[in-house]
Parts: C-alpha cells; sequence; structure tokens
C-alpha cells in the first residue's frame, strides 16, 4: 500500500532504503510483479521487450519464475511506476500481477501444449481464472495472500499443493486404456521410440518392463 499504479492496490512492492542518504541509487527499489502468460510461453522478441524495459525503467535486475511463480522487475524509483506500467500493458499486452493481502497471478503447467499426462486443459483454465477474478487480483481484500494453481496431472510440475491455497489436479476418471496393436508396432520398432529421440546408435532391443511397466506413475501396470 506504500506505492502502486492508479486504479491498482496489488502488484507493486514498496520497498525504500532506511539509509537514502548513504545510498543514494537504492533510496527506492521497487519490485514490479508482471502477470505471466499461460504455461509461460515467451517469444524471444517479448522477452527482448521486457529486458529492455527492466533495464531502461529499473535497476536491470528480473526475476523468472523464482518459488512465487511472478515474472518480477527487481528494482525501480516510484517516478518510474506509472511508465512501466504503461510499457508493459501497451508495448507487450500484459498486465501486472498480484501482490500483498490479495489473490497472487495464477499459474499453471505446461499443461496439454507439450505433456501428454495433462488430464485438462491447464492454460485455458488458468486464463479464465485471472481473467474471472482481476478484481481480488488488483485490489486486496483478504487478511494474507492467496493463491490458486493448476497442475494438469498428480506429477504436480507447478507443485500445486505445496506453493498454493487452492490446488488444481487433473486426475483420469476412467480405466486404463492400452491400443495393444500401437504396443506390439512400438515394441517391434515400428514406431520410432522417445519420439526419435533414441536414433543414432543401437539402443538394443525394446525391453517392455523397464520402457513400460517401471515407468508407469501409479505402479498400476
Amino acid at each position: 500500500g506504500i506505492v502502486g499504479v492508479l486504479g491498482y492496490g496489488g502488484g507493486i512492492v514498496g520497498r525504500y532504503c532506511d539509509q537514502q542518504a548513504k545510498f543514494p541509487n537504492i533510496a527506492h527499489f521497487h519490485t514490479i510483479r508482471v502477470n505471466q502468460p499461460s504455461a509461460k510461453f515467451y517469444t524471444t522478441d517479448w522477452l527482448r521487450g521486457f529486458c529492455d524495459i527492466a533495464e531502461y525503467r529499473g535497476s536491470g535486475m528480473t526475476n523468472l519464475h523464482g518459488s512465487t511463480g511472478d515474472l518480477v522487475i527487481l528494482g525501480s524509483t516510484s517516478e518510474q511506476l506509472e511508465p512501466i506500467f504503461f510499457d508493459l500493458t501497451h508495448d507487450l499486452g500484459v498486465d501486472i500481477g498480484g501482490s500483498g493481502g490479495n489473490l497472487r497471478t495464477p499459474a499453471d503447467c505446461i499443461g496439454k501444449a507439450r505433456c501428454e499426462f495433462a488430464c485438462y486443459d491447464t492454460m485455458d483454465m488458468c486464463y479464465e481464472m485471472t481473467m474471472h477474478y482481476q478484481d481480488e487480483l488488483h485490489r486486496p481484500a483478504f487478511p494474507y495472500k492467496f493463491k490458486f494453481k493448476f497442475d494438469g496431472c498428480p506429477n504436480g510440475c507447478v507443485a500445486s499443493i505445496a506453493r498454493s491455497d487452492m490446488s488444481y489436479i487433473g486426475t483420469w476418471k476412467d480405466d486404463i486404456r492400452i491400443n495393444a496393436d500401437a504396443v506390439k508396432a512400438y515394441a517391434a520398432g515400428e514406431i520410432p521410440a522417445d519420439g526419435g529421440g533414441f536414433a543414432g546408435r543401437d539402443w538394443g532391443k525394446f525391453d517392455t518392463q523397464k520402457e513400460i511397466i517401471e515407468l508407469c506413475p501409479t505402479q498400476c501396470m
């Protein structure tokens, strides 16, 4: 509540040095939390733009997804907060995230975009919940922080149980399904193992026990 941007109560973590005369370069060192895209997909152009903003209007230091999951600009001054907010929203098309006693920036695993284990669309659900709870995200109304995190399966790649207050975990709700014909073709070498990842040398005969049974995450096979 010390500093922020107009209309928002969260997203900026106010930090001041208590010896400003002795260390004038860090008299202000505010942290700006940025709402990352679902599953943290970026283009190199976007990341370059983000780093340019951090360097031009702040200390140049960033934190890409630490234990809290946020994308962060570490260190800036009070007079730069509104320009940073303008640059993020108008040039990069991204909002600031949550801080303080409010809903923190929701986060999700990579989901069905690249993972064969995802049991639901984590990216879509994370985006939907982020859009729905904008007021709780930007205007603190709670006595403490509150976090959503979305795991597509029990592997828990965003550690939703350990790192959130409301954990969403995808689970399979039907019998285990096995395509016997595909398994036979895979074992016979008709389908490239690991999507072609084992090409380039002779890895030996396919081992059903080692490469399928022992890799079952629930040990149900």
